[in-house]
């Protein structure tokens, strides 16, 4: 089962950047022909703790055959730039396989590029300690394409590309967005089984991924229901019309107030979806330092701020409802480097404090018959207890302190 967002698809602590270095440095590799050209989606690849205790970069690179010869990328190794003996990931054979899409994002049936084509990978780096994460990363690219600009064959080639600085701003620290128990994290890091991480979209003439990081927040009781009684009423839903809290001090940029909730069971026609609604009633705040956040899918009539107003943390925004592209309530929430809701890259980020209480059963929840109206298994996830300064993972139930406003 998924809850499918807009595309498919106390006192609280405001914001806090810190820089781990003064300036990106300026990395380089060797000069070599390369035929299959390798980019970032994106400009945000910073590493971030999760609830289980380990710290998690997660990016997409973007490959593209720039050569009449058909190349096949066999082996991608994600080495330390600065001791590249050091292998960090590698991803061959169904590993690699299982995170390559098409531009298209439908998964690729084979890691074959053929001419003036390209393909997604998707990667996450996991790490038991902050320091064991490299200061920068390249890549090591195994397979076959055109050895010159004059090949139309494939032959055996290896090289390096993709450098990248990791010694980046440190993920934002926010406060909380709902209040009490039983929050559960939908869609949510690192997975790439649920809506968000895949939901790349192309949108002024970019690449964009804005929901790499978001979640999708609905409520769960100790019986591990989402919903009691008729799954098609609004009402019914545990998640429904709790109050949306801001989680930083900021200024309103952008909000909608006036859609009908959606029917909960599917999502709506297709042909009825545009980019202004999409969202369905919805509130970014920017909360400064170049970072805007997204509250989407609110109950008609419920937000209570309006554009250019100043608000500070904890102030209630509105009320979790089915608006937008949609299938059943819920709170969608992410943290972006730009003011627009789709054309902005999604970043990672971290809650001042939390509680864990487990997590929803992953094979009971993404199996093909799985129904909101479903007994749901919790397990003990991460374990039990209060946390700080981390980004709680797919599926983990979380409580949040008594909203101070």
């Amino acid at each position: 089962m998924r809850i499918h967002s807009f595309l498919a698809v106390a006192s609280l602590l405001s914001v806090s950047v810190m820089s781990s270095h003064a300036a990106a440095r300026v990395l380089s590799v060797p000069d070599a022909f390369t035929p299959v050209v390798v980019r970032y989606v994106g400009d945000n690849t910073v590493p971030v703790k999760g609830s289980d205790g380990r710290w998690h970069v997660v990016y997409e690179l973007w490959l593209s055959n720039a050569t009449p010869a058909p190349a096949s990328v066999e082996r991608i190794e994600v080495l330390d730039y600065d001791h590249q003996g050091r292998v960090v990931t590698a991803l061959t054979g169904d590993a690699l396989l299982s995170n390559m899409r098409d531009l298209s994002l439908r998964p690729a049936v084979d890691a074959s590029l053929p001419p003036s084509t390209s393909r997604l990978v998707f990667l996450e780096l996991t790490f038991g300690e902050r320091s064991a994460v490299p200061d920068a990363i390249v890549h090591r690219l195994s397979g076959t394409g055109g050895s010159s600009p004059a090949a139309h064959g494939p032959a055996p080639l290896t090289y390096l590309a993709a450098p990248w600085d990791l010694g980046r701003p440190t993920p934002p620290v926010i406060g909380a967005p709902l209040a009490g128990e039983g929050w559960v994290v939908m869609n949510g890091c690192c997975s790439t089984r649920g809506a968000h991480r895949g939901a790349l979209l192309p949108v002024d003439g970019e690449l964009r991924d804005a929901q790499r990081f978001a979640i999708d927040w609905v409520r769960v009781d100790a019986q591990g229901h989402l919903v009691n009684g008729d799954r098609s009423r609004v009402e019914n839903h545990l998640a429904y019309d709790q109050p949306v809290f801001a989680v930083a001090d900021g200024t309103v940029i952008g909000m909608l107030d006036g859609l009908e909730n959606q029917v909960p069971g599917a999502l709506p026609d297709p042909a009825s979806i545009t980019i202004d609604n999409v969202d369905g009633n919805h509130v970014i705040l920017d909360i400064g330092r170049g970072l805007y956040v997204f509250y989407a899918h609110l109950k008609k009539g419920s937000v209570r701020v309006k554009l250019g107003d100043r608000v500070a943390t904890g102030l209630e925004l509105g009320r979790v409802g089915n608006t937008g592209n949609t299938s059943a309530p819920h709170l969608h929430l992410h943290v972006m480097n730009a003011p627009s809701a789709l054309g902005a890259d999604g970043l990672p980020f971290v809650f001042a404090h939390f509680t864990l209480a487990g997590m929803l059963d992953p094979e009971q929840w993404y199996a093909p018959n799985s129904q909101v109206g479903d007994t749901y298994r919790i397990l003990p996830g991460d374990g039990p207890g209060s946390r700080r300064d981390e980004l709680p993972l797919d599926l983990r139930i979380v409580g949040f302190p008594a909203a101070a406003k």
